[in-house]
């Protein structure tokens, strides 16, 4: 063990500092491809101990990658030789909700999962929900910024941190845990360190807003064949639903019939025979009330011939079936593998025509390639994954360019959810002026002057 490794060791103890096969055996990505590379993981189990940590590979020029639960999408991750692994799979500690103020504050190893549970069980919700939600931790989802399915109600995760506490390259420990909605004094720090996936201070607790928990859910399965009609049924749903839309789950056809012809625990809710599927939900305070505005909303829908079918969910069983068409992450990934993965934001009447112009250059190219779609039409968000038999880096780049190309032509973003990491660095001009990246490059240079943490991503240095 290098001095480096043996000072850290005597700050975590023995069960704090992973080496050898115990790191090689983990992985660094998702889905997970080869071994960790790192020369090892540390498993602080405290802020004062990632501090600790932090002072000590400040002081030794060390590169730092941070681990949550693994379950980003773009390598934000991923480790080389030169690295250490801060892992913080060892705090997972949450203080009792505050049932008042209607926040809880959690250590950034806490699952989304934990947080839901323990929001439900004083009854609040934690509105941010996403299908990894049983790996993925709120560090994780603080430093991307993470999205999900109720975005269209609730916002992204910025909307729901009210406070950070955050350690910096040098170990110093900036925690601003404020518990209030309104806070003007002076710039809003938090706001440095989500989204910046582990790149300018490592998140160790936050403050998290909780919401009430719907007293009702109401559910369909729609299915839409025109794609201007869509935009319509969400001006609709909207309208009349008086604010208590809470998601918008657009599935093309594609996803619909790869989802429901690979597994037989789905059934089949609505025929596979139309252009689009929209997964619509609502929540509310007054069953019976909410009920009837759902149900009138859906026949305003119809009568408007803008839906041609739905199946409503009449139990929280047949919701979950429903929702779990949308989620089954496991048979898309069976039914096109080797996958590539796509998470990107455009306008609404755009989509259309951008998922066509990409899957007519892809058949171009690949006569064999398939493609789905899928995502959170609602708030612009849309998901493409892509085979082409190969995973090759030559054929990964050429996808790639067709994706990004076609987007750069609809004014797009090359990112809606997952961030930057390694994957999309080289694209990041196609979403930012030459002058934001700069202002990036400064926000770097200042509060991580020697590069150490997370070097690489975002953008190469």
């Amino acid at each position: 063990m290098n001095s480096l490794l043996s000072k850290i060791h005597d700050v975590v103890g023995d069960g704090g500092l992973l080496t050898g096969d115990d790191v090689s055996s983990r992985s660094d990505s998702w889905p997970p491809v080869g071994g960790c590379r790192a020369k090892a993981i540390v498993r602080p189990a405290s802020t004062q101990e990632v501090a600790a940590v932090m002072k000590l590979c400040f002081d030794e020029n060390q590169t730092v990658v941070t681990h949550g639960g693994l379950t980003g999408l773009v390598h934000g991750a991923t480790t080389t030789t030169n690295d250490i692994v801060i892992s913080l799979e060892r705090m997972r500690r949450l203080a009792p909700v505050d049932e008042t103020n209607r926040t809880i504050t959690v250590e950034a190893g806490v699952t989304l999962q934990s947080v839901h549970a323990a929001a439900e069980d004083s009854g609040l919700l934690f509105p941010l929900d996403l299908g990894a939600r049983g790996s993925a931790t709120i560090g994780g989802n603080i430093s991307t910024n993470a999205g999900g399915n109720s975005v269209i109600r609730y916002g992204m995760v910025r909307d729901q941190v009210l406070g950070v506490e955050a350690v910096m390259a040098d170990g110093t420990i900036i925690s601003s845990l404020q518990s209030v909605i309104k806070n003007n004094t002076g710039y809003d720090l938090k706001q440095l360190f989500i989204g910046s996936e582990g790149t300018l201070g490592i998140v160790t607790r936050a403050v998290l807003r909780l919401r009430p928990r719907p007293r009702s859910r109401n559910t369909a399965l729609v299915a839409v064949d025109d794609f201007e009609k869509l935009g319509q049924f969400l001006r609709v749903m909207d309208t009349a639903l008086g604010g208590t839309l809470s998601a918008f789950e657009v599935m093309w056809n594609d996803f619909y019939s790869l989802i429901v012809g690979h597994s037989d625990s789905h059934g089949l809710p609505l025929a596979a025979n139309h252009s689009y599927y929209v997964l619509v939900e609502s929540t509310g305070s007054h069953e019976d009330i909410d009920r009837s505005r759902f149900q009138l909303a859906l026949e305003e829908a119809f009568e408007a011939e803008l839906i041609v079918d739905a199946a409503v969910a009449e139990s929280q069983q047949q919701r979950n079936n429903l929702w779990a068409i949308r989620d089954d992450i496991e048979a898309m990934v069976k039914g096109l593998y080797p996958p590539m993965t796509f998470d990107v934001s455009l306008g609404i009447p755009g989509m259309a025509s951008y998922a066509e112009e990409v899957r007519t250059k892809l058949v171009e190219t690949w006569p064999e390639g398939r493609m789905v779609t899928f995502g959170h039409l609602g708030d612009g968000n849309i998901h493409l994954v892509i085979t082409v038999g190969s995973l090759e880096p030559k054929a990964v780049k050429a996808v790639e360019d067709i994706v990004y190309g076609c987007l750069a032509r609809h004014n797009g973003v090359i990112s809606a959810e997952h961030g930057i990491g390694l994957e999309k660095r080289a694209y990041l001009h196609i979403s930012r002026s030459p002058e934001e990246i700069a202002l990036m490059h400064t926000l770097k240079q200042a509060m991580d002057p020697k590069n150490l943490l997370n070097p690489g991503k975002i953008f190469a240095q």
